[in-house]
């Protein structure tokens, strides 16, 4: 089904007709929040003609409000999974077929077959029987920051939160420790692909360089599952039936590919985003460290920063969402970087409060494609931000953080920080 460079049915709005949401400029210092402010008033539904970096790609609609984001997401025989990916680029990092051999990249029914077979492995009791590994991982991770010698400071992003979260979802693949390193390289260079620290070849060198790299990994690994299965989430994989099918080995790998990056990517983001909201505000740190309100400190940092700003549908027909006609073909990008901090849900959006107790929108909003991993998740973020302020309980900035420069990977690259004495 074609999609149309401009919509006949977008409305006016102004000045904000001519705004192009993903445009580089606006995307320096992570989302654009008062831009999203200002959509969710006036233009909640919003057409973006175009995508300036990327210019043979057509146009979408920006949904802003979660009430908007919560209908999309229920919707999927409207507004698909599977007809032209999850992104706001069609193909421009990944091709469109290797997307769609991801269960996020499906609809039903086999979306619903193929996450299924992983559901069992991600109860929150079984992830809660995690929690001593996922405690170990941690410590050790940090406690080779204490010496000797002891480090003065550290970049959280990669001595502390790349190297927990690698080595945690690597667990669960079965991927050797000493691959750690090679994982975390290709799923940053693939998934913050338009970042040039993150990937210095740009989006061409995905399918060209990393993608090939990846298969041959992954090759490795099936080949050792086949011969000798195992309990981990591969092996999961390479025996699953799908139909009395077994899987190709595409959708092994994308499947591999697609657990390993939300594992490597959503954590690591959300934490290290959290964190420099603790330093930044002494209040918060006090509520935290002194009165234990780390469960209320995991929420709002899944509120405040998620880790993915959009995920994509696109329309399988004619529908009406927030006033505005979207025809069939057409992308529609749900933005939560925008829902969770809706001022019709959330009083005072933009201040980080750990007492909140508010839903979000972090894992999706409802529907089939509901994360998968949220029981995983909120463990892996109590147990490190525990254990880091733990021994660290007056950690401070030491410099200025850095953005990845991405509509997409909602996250820090880079966060120096100093211990106290």
């Amino acid at each position: 089904m074609a999609e149309q460079t401009s919509s006949p049915e977008a409305a006016p709005a102004g000045d904000l007709d001519e705004v192009l949401v993903i445009e580089t400029s606006r995307w320096q210092d992570g989302p654009p929040h008062e831009l999203f402010r200002e959509l969710r008033g006036r233009c909640p539904v919003h057409w973006s003609a175009s995508i300036p970096e990327f210019p043979e790609q057509d146009g979408f609609w920006s949904v802003t409000r979660a009430e908007d984001v919560h209908a999309v997401s229920r919707d999927w025989e409207t507004y698909s999974s599977e007809l032209g990916g999850i992104t706001a680029l069609t193909g421009a990092v990944m091709p469109l077929e290797l997307v769609r051999a991801m269960f996020i990249g499906m609809d039903p029914p086999k979306h619903d077959r193929l996450k299924a077979l992983f559901q069992r492995g991600f109860t929150p009791k079984r992830i809660a029987d995690h929690e001593p590994a996922i405690r170990a991982i941690a410590a050790d991770t940090l406690d080779r920051l204490d010496g000797p010698p002891a480090r003065e400071g550290c970049d959280l992003v990669a001595d502390v939160a790349q190297p927990i979260v690698s080595r945690v979802i690597g667990s669960f693949m079965g991927i050797p420790p000493e691959d750690d390193a090679a994982w975390a390289r290709l799923m940053n260079a693939s998934m913050g692909a338009g970042d040039r620290d993150l990937n210095p070849d740009g989006p061409e060198s995905v399918v060209r360089r990393e993608m090939p790299e990846i298969f041959a990994r992954c090759r490795e690994l099936i080949e050792a599952r086949r011969e000798n299965p195992t309990d981990d989430l591969t092996s999961v994989l390479v025996h699953a039936e799908i139909d009395g099918e077994r899987l190709s080995e595409q959708e092994i790998v994308m499947g591999f590919v697609l657990l390993l990056a939300a594992g490597n990517d959503s954590t690591k983001a959300t934490y290290c985003s959290g964190m420099r909201a603790v330093m930044e505000d002494e209040r918060q740190r006090e509520l935290v460290v002194e009165g234990g309100e780390y469960d209320g400190l995991v929420e709002e940092s899944l509120r405040m920063f998620p880790a993915f700003a959009h995920f994509r549908r696109t329309a399988t027909r004619d529908a009406e969402l927030g006033g505005r006609t979207i025809r069939a073909g057409e992308k529609v990008v749900m933005w939560y970087a925008s829902s969770n901090r809706d001022e019709a849900v959330h009083s005072d959006p933009d201040r980080f409060d750990v007492t909140r107790r508010a839903e979000h929108q972090a894992f999706g909003a409802g529907g089939r494609h509901f994360c998968l991993g949220t029981a995983l998740a909120r463990l892996e973020l109590r147990v490190m931000f525990e254990e880091t302020l733990a021994r660290h309980p007056r950690i401070a900035l030491d410099g200025s953080p850095a953005h990845a420069l991405s509509p997409w990977i909602n996250q820090l690259k880079t966060l120096p920080v100093r211990f106290a004495p």
